[in-house]
Formats: C-alpha cells, sequence, structure tokens
C-alpha cells in the first residue's frame, strides 16, 4: 500500500465519520479523533507486552499474533484521521521529519 492509497481511504472514513456524528463541531472532533489515538496506543502498549510475553498467563493464551499488527494499523489510521481533520498533510510532514532526522543524525541517502 502507498501513501496515497492510505490517505484515499482516510478521506472516505472522516466522511463517514462526520457522518455519522453529524452534530460535533470540528473542535470537538479534533479532541475525539485524540483520545481515540490515546485509546489505541493503549491498545498497541498491550498487544507489544503479550509480544514479549509480558502480561499475566490468561492474556498470553488468547495471544494472536494479528492482533499485533492490527493495533499496529488502528494507530496509523487513527493518526491519519487527525490529520485530515487538522488539514495537515501528513505526506509533507512525514518527509520534513524524515529530512530533519537524516540531517541530525547524518544519515546518507542511497
Amino acid at each position: 500500500m502507498q501513501i496515497k492509497d492510505l490517505k484515499k481511504f482516510i478521506k472516505i472514513m472522516a466522511k463517514r465519520l462526520k457522518k455519522k456524528f453529524p452534530n460535533e463541531n470540528e473542535d470537538k472532533r479534533i479532541l475525539a479523533r485524540m483520545v481515540k489515538i490515546t485509546e489505541e496506543v493503549g491498545e498497541l502498549a498491550d498487544e507489544v507486552l503479550s509480544h514479549n510475553s509480558l502480561q499475566r498467563k490468561e492474556k498470553l493464551d488468547k495471544y494472536n499474533k494479528n492482533d499485533l499488527l492490527e493495533e499496529f494499523a488502528d494507530v496509523v489510521i487513527t493518526t491519519f484521521l487527525l490529520a485530515e481533520i487538522m488539514k495537515v498533510d501528513i505526506e509533507k510532514a512525514l518527509k520534513m521529519k524524515i529530512k530533519k532526522m537524516n540531517e541530525k543524525y547524518k544519515i546518507s541517502k542511497k
């Protein structure tokens, strides 16, 4: 999957969410999306602990590697949805951050 495909999906999802919650103003949608990211990061943390066998036995018995994959995806999708609401060009933001990191850590481009 390419970023352009993800961005297309995000636009569709953002419209669906706006339609599902039509009475929410933009500030409320932004706050709700930020809270959702926090929730998804918590779920990802839970799966990372399971992946590293640092959970109690009952959770480890139910561990499924696909759950870890889904939680990573949930964090990315929810973050992209927040960027969409806030009109942040996430592709531009990523390029800027990667450039900054390349310069900071003297990473050569190949």
